[in-house]
């Protein structure tokens, strides 16, 4: 029977994601993007909103990975995997356990508390949990967020639901243009159609409402549960279930996609690991000052979860006014302006950070 393991992955799934946010890597959330900085904290590491060769490369592994997946084992994302397929399957389960006169007010129940829990944990990913506790219905701006959320998560679950996976889920139209004729499905056993008993239990359990025995329909959310049916009475028979998967997981595509999914991962890592320890950007201001002096406004950004002392130093025929040494905490930036007086003719200047024995030289106009 898939059932069993179809829950244990539903609910090992709404843990991990429950949780997530409350892992803490260097300090900060395992994974979380911080509107007010314009990050997106890493598991350990940080990308920052300037970093556009890096959210280019996210956005492709995720693509390749996306299309590896569907490719090879069909629906199983909105199956087995899809966070709107484990809300409704746990609620539906528990419901079940008060009796079928009971189940849908309970149910309903149950959604409302599990869509309150979505949305905060949706706003987790954006703001650390301690702080959103902290600031839950006394932030507007949280408090408005987290009621919107938990009104548009009920609403979507209980008067949408699996409508929704048929009629609007963009990604399962996009299944219907990457799959093949060795992709994993569930299909009824035509040449065995003469000894169905045709009880029609599959259709009764299918959760979208579709008749296996017709055909493949794109419909289909491979979700397992006309086998589940199906198996109870043919096993009686002596008989495997009529629908059941088919396809051919092992086969050349899921060495050659599976080799560029995983190399785009290992690339993304690589960029993430050989990042400089800090960046530094400068630019001249246009200022009216004295002649042989410029303004100029750097910015110095901390990639790494420790604090950085650092030094900014220019030729010895240049003197920096202003402060130039200083701490940056870890995954921080500092932006500040400095003047700089040349003791002779500059055509560019050229200043230079350095950190932990590490340097990093950017040039720059002087007139």
């Amino acid at each position: 029977m898939w059932k069993p393991y179809r829950r244990a992955i539903e609910i090992l799934q709404a843990v991990i994601l429950s949780c997530l946010p409350f892992l803490a890597i260097n300090g900060q959330s395992a994974l979380r993007f911080d509107i007010p900085t314009l990050k997106l904290y890493v598991f350990g590491s940080v990308i920052w909103i300037r970093e556009l060769y890096l959210i280019l490369g996210v956005v492709l592994f995720f693509l390749l990975f996306i299309a590896f997946v569907t490719v090879i084992f069909g629906r199983i994302w909105c199956g087995w995997f899809c966070p709107q397929t484990v809300l409704l399957d746990l609620s539906q389960s528990i419901a079940k356990l008060s009796g079928r006169k009971n189940q849908k007010t309970m149910q309903a129940l149950l959604l409302i508390l599990l869509s309150g829990l979505v949305s905060i944990t949706m706003i987790w990913y954006f703001v650390p949990p301690a702080e959103t506790l902290k600031s839950l219905f006394v932030s507007t701006t949280i408090t408005s967020f987290f009621l919107v959320l938990w009104s548009a998560v009920f609403l979507e679950l209980a008067f949408l639901g699996r409508r929704f996976c048929i009629s609007i889920c963009p990604y399962a139209m996009l299944q219907n243009a990457l799959f093949d004729n060795d992709t994993l499905v569930i299909e009824y056993d035509v040449s065995r159609d003469a000894t169905c008993m045709k009880c029609d239990e599959c259709v009764r359990v299918c959760p979208v409402g579709i008749d296996i025995k017709k055909g493949l329909n794109s419909a289909c959310i491979a979700c397992t549960e006309c086998i589940d049916a199906c198996r109870v009475l043919s096993e009686k028979r002596g008989m495997p279930p009529f629908p059941n998967y088919k396809g051919r997981i092992v086969r050349p595509k899921t060495f050659w996609l599976g080799g560029t999914t995983a190399a785009a991962g290992i690339a993304l890592i690589l960029l993430l690991w050989c990042r400089p320890t800090a960046d530094f950007l400068v630019t001249r201001d246009n200022a009216s000052l004295p002649s042989g002096l410029n303004r100029y406004s750097y910015t110095i950004y901390n990639n790494v979860s420790k604090t950085l002392a650092v030094e900014l130093s220019s030729p010895d025929n240049v003197t920096l006014i202003g402060e130039h040494s200083f701490l940056l905490p870890p995954f921080s930036d500092l932006h500040g302006r400095i003047l700089v007086k040349s003791k002779s003719k500059l055509d560019r200047l050229h200043l230079r950070i350095s950190s932990g024995g590490i340097s990093i030289n950017r040039e720059t106009g002087f007139l």
